[in-house]
């Protein structure tokens, strides 16, 4: 792509650094901004300056948040005795967007891959023991997408419980093995969540 302007070359190249931004696409939005008022396009580059300097993660479940404490764990109507331990920020929103879950969450920041290099101490599993053993949860659900490194993390977490009181449980089978949790449709998520079986139900 050729372009006139070393201004709108640097633009575009900024956006194509988005995922599932061509250039084409990127250009559309260059254009778009261009033709705006300075008051818009000054405000969407204040905005995601802003978010990326101010934003946090919740000390409690790792949450994306504008305070050290995410909406949802500060929220009185919701359950810390129901944790639900998700892989990461979008399959949270995904959860939420049900309206099934009326718990707190703890966000992982991934899964369990030896072949990728990816171990416990990379993950956030042993605050999510210290939160357990802490706080004394009634149930922990395991929202992890049902592939080989999900199920491999749930079992490595079942492991670091033994001998808590706590209900480990898993969602059901709804979901299709090797499925990712953020594509999954919302009525399906939240049939799975509802209907969830203990986690050793689900291994064998």
């Amino acid at each position: 792509m050729i372009f006139t302007s070393k201004l709108i070359e640097d633009a575009v190249e900024a956006f194509c650094k988005l995922p599932g931004i061509g250039k084409k696409t990127a250009l559309r939005m260059v254009l778009h901004l261009l033709k705006e008022q300075p008051e818009v396009t000054s405000m969407f580059t204040e905005r995601i300056q802003r978010m990326r300097d101010d934003i946090r993660f919740c000390k409690e479940c790792n949450n994306i948040a504008d305070t050290d404490i995410c909406s949802i764990c500060e929220n009185p109507s919701r359950s810390k005795e129901l944790i639900c331990v998700v892989e990461n920020f979008r399959d949270l929103i995904t959860i939420e967007n049900t309206g099934q879950f009326s718990g707190v969450y703890h966000i992982l920041g991934g899964l369990l891959s030896p072949l990728e290099g990816i171990g416990p101490d990379q993950l956030y599993i042993s605050q999510l023991v210290e939160r357990v053993k802490q706080h004394q949860p009634k149930e922990i659900i395991m929202a992890l997408s049902p592939t080989i490194e999900g199920d491999t993390t749930v079992y490595y977490i079942g492991k670091q419980l033994k001998g808590t009181n706590v209900l480990i449980s898993g969602i059901a089978r709804g979901i299709a093995f090797g499925g990712e949790l953020e594509y999954t449709d919302e009525i399906t998520l939240g049939k799975a969540i509802a209907k969830r079986l203990p986690v050793d139900v689900l291994q064998h």
